[in-house]
């Protein structure tokens, strides 16, 4: 059993690259990814999201990606020329040289010209893609089994909370299927005493025993309990169980609270109905739990 929250961080270096990967994840119905990755690293996004849904099937997963390229033939510098004429020029004219023999500009001019802007352009130069990639699949990877590991630590603390909750259901279960068979007399010893108390004459014993059958059989709750019973077996079976579970176990959570519900409200008896209460505190923090199963 996995959680749906976790995280993972790993850095990587490469060839003068150096690559960062983070993944936060937290519960979600579905496998929801949501990137943020570099300009530069665009291409890439598509790959990230299958790498990423080849090894989780739920939650909401954030992925941040730094790159650097620190190579020396990352960036390229590039020089303007008819820009530079232009400054050139302009500098002439200002300062109204006026020697026809003078033909070029001292080396302070040079560097007031080179210091212009757009006459020095610097420009990234196109990546190595597979290069990237490879470097950027090699970190996610990392960073993936450092998230799942923590999912799967936080999966094992819920296997034992749920598992502790759901001794809880069936106890109570086998409390309520103690009680039951006591509702049709309780039955009719109110219905005896309501008939005292109205002065009534004593009814006659099979019409009694019409009344106390057809009560009994509207408070009967022998199948509840017995689909309570598979239920419960059933989720001790998904909670043991490998891979994704956590829809499943939402959806007997749910049946569960159905049947408790149904008991509580067909069983008339006191004593039944604080064990109702009872098993509804235990069902909704399983439901609770549930939610963040992958």
């Amino acid at each position: 059993m996995r959680s749906m929250t976790g995280y993972g961080r790993r850095q990587m270096s490469r060839d003068g690259r150096e690559m960062t990967v983070e993944l936060k994840s937290v519960n979600h119905r579905f496998l929801d990814i949501s990137c943020r990755l570099p300009r530069a690293l665009s291409f890439a996004e598509d790959a990230v999201r299958r790498q990423i849904g080849a090894a989780l099937r739920r939650g909401h997963v954030d992925v941040n990606v730094t790159y650097l390229n620190l190579r020396e033939d990352a960036k390229e510098v590039r020089l303007d020329d008819g820009l530079l004429l232009q400054y050139r020029e302009a500098l002439l004219n200002a300062r109204q040289i006026a020697r026809k023999e003078r033909s070029s500009i001292r080396d302070e001019d040079v560097a007031w010209i080179i210091q212009q802007p757009d006459v020095l352009q610097v420009t990234v130069k196109e990546e190595d893609q597979d290069a990237v990639l490879a470097l950027l699949t090699d970190t996610l990877s990392e960073a993936l089994a450092d998230m799942i590991l923590m999912r799967e630590k936080e999966g094992a603390a819920l296997c034992t909370d749920l598992t502790v909750h759901l001794d809880e259901v069936a106890r109570i279960r086998e409390e309520i299927a103690a009680l039951a068979p006591r509702v049709p007399k309780l039955y009719q010893e109110k219905l005896k005493a309501r008939i005292a108390e109205l002065g009534a004459q004593e009814l006659d014993p099979q019409r009694m025993a019409q009344e106390v059958a057809l009560m009994a059989d509207k408070c009967a709750i022998d199948e509840e309990l017995a689909r309570l019973q598979s239920h419960i077996g059933q989720m001790r079976d998904a909670i043991g169980a490998e891979g994704e579970t956590g829809r499943r176990l939402d959806f007997l959570t749910q049946e569960l609270n159905r049947e408790v519900n149904t008991i509580g409200s067909k069983a008339s008896d006191a004593d039944i109905t604080r064990w109702v209460v009872a098993a509804k505190s235990e069902i909704e923090k399983l439901r609770e739990q549930v939610q963040n199963v992958e």
